[in-house]
């Protein structure tokens, strides 16, 4: 019976960080998390620089629990945020910057694509009330030359009234 007991008391002290983690570390009610760069619908070619802002809470390392402090989170297409009791997914549509990053270039894909900040904890948890950005939208362009309206560099030639000479009108 001692046995059992002492298994039962080494099962629940075992679970017990985990659960009470699961209930999110505190976070400033009026923290804040927003993206300084890019801006919402801003167009890029090839990669975009991402930059991170914060208020009212600092930026540390993960694996470091200092008081209103964390590290930034990158969601890149998500629909929903993670689970508040699982710990943030590490994917390529969940960017970790657990170095305490403020900035990253990120290569995206051409098209359009959303992004949204999450202010993680030191174990990758969201903070409890959640410190998130709003979400913004991003459109990538493989090169400068899609957004031209003629693939030719000039478009066909007109002549000019009275003057009897040609021009080119170029578009740029």
């Amino acid at each position: 019976m001692k046995l059992a007991q002492s298994t039962l008391l080494a099962v629940v002290l075992a679970l017990l960080p985990g659960v009470l983690h699961a209930q999110g570390t505190p976070a400033p009610s009026n923290a804040e998390i927003y993206f300084i760069a890019p801006e919402d619908n801003e167009t890029a070619y090839g990669s975009i620089r991402v930059r991170f802002g914060l208020n009212h809470m600092g930026v540390t390392h993960a694996g470091d629990s200092f008081p209103n402090s964390g590290h930034h989170h990158l969601l890149i297409d998500v629909d929903e945020l993670p689970a508040a009791d699982e710990p943030i997914p590490l994917d390529k549509q969940h960017l970790h910057f657990g170095a305490g990053e403020t900035e990253a270039e990120i290569d995206l894909p051409p098209g359009k694509h959303t992004l949204q900040l999450v202010l993680g904890d030191a174990n990758h948890f969201m903070f409890k009330p959640p410190v998130v950005s709003k979400k913004i939208t991003v459109w990538i362009r493989s090169d400068r030359r899609e957004d031209r309206r003629s693939p030719r560099r000039y478009q066909r030639r007109r002549r000019h009234r009275g003057s009897g000479g040609y021009r080119f009108d170029m578009d740029f």
